[in-house]
């Protein structure tokens, strides 16, 4: 691999876990690119981000920071700490600003179909974890996955903690320092694609439209590498 390519650090969101940059790894790492995959807790906004801003800080050289999902709140809070990140790529991401939380932006905009009716609770030591239900989550979540891969998801899917998706961000984001990325997934069913649309233009971020779902990097990888490749190229 090459020794002047920033290192591409991925950060999955709610409902999901690392395996769901596997098309995307090998792309890159085609191209010379290294990559780490960070195990996202899904506990809390602070925490979650102090633990990417930690794998972040153990990297060697420039990052190119990635999230999708619920990751994107993750990366805009961890650029603050990590001074080695050149760019922000948000995937089917919220890009929040300070004072707001996942589900204020979610809600805010039709088409989203994540919500009480689609999801499940289960209370763990006293805090609520949400996921979606199986019978919903190729509709919410996987629309153009291969059916029985969305099932395979459905099942392995990794719960969040509800106050991760209701904590209002704190403090500037990291897309009002750094240039930044989006894929906006014109089909998107977790995060309406009106909510991207706004979320990206406000950051000023470089943005592509895809008609993919919310699972855009499982069902496109193409399309996210290349996103990631023109970033970290810039």
């Amino acid at each position: 691999m090459s020794d002047n390519k920033p290192t591409v650090v991925l950060v999955h969101g709610a409902f999901a876990d690392s395996s769901s940059w596997n098309g995307v790894v090998p792309r890159l790492r085609e191209q010379g690119f290294p990559v780490l995959a960070v195990a996202n807790p899904l506990r809390g906004v602070a925490s979650d981000a102090a633990y990417v801003a930690d794998v972040v800080n153990s990297v060697p050289g420039p990052v190119v920071l990635v999230g999708h999902s619920y990751g994107g709140v993750l990366i805009s809070r961890a650029a603050s700490e990590t001074p080695n990140v050149q760019a922000l790529v948000y995937i089917a991401a919220f890009q929040p600003d300070e004072g707001e939380s996942v589900f204020d932006l979610s809600g805010r905009f039709a088409g989203g179909k994540l919500g009480p009716d689609t999801t499940n609770v289960l209370v763990h030591q006293g805090v609520a974890e949400l996921s979606i239900k199986p019978a919903d989550f190729a509709e919410v979540f996987a629309g153009d996955v291969d059916p029985a891969a969305a099932a395979v998801l459905a099942v392995t899917q990794r719960p969040v903690a509800e106050q991760a998706l209701a904590a209002a961000f704190d403090g500037a984001p990291g897309w009002r320092k750094l240039p930044s990325w989006a894929l906006i997934a014109n089909g998107d069913h977790a995060i309406p694609a009106a909510a991207q649309e706004f979320m990206a233009d406000r950051a000023g971020s470089t943005v592509r439209r895809i008609d993919a779902s919310h699972a855009v990097a499982v069902s496109q990888p193409d399309a996210v590498a290349d996103l990631i490749v023109a970033a970290a190229s810039a």
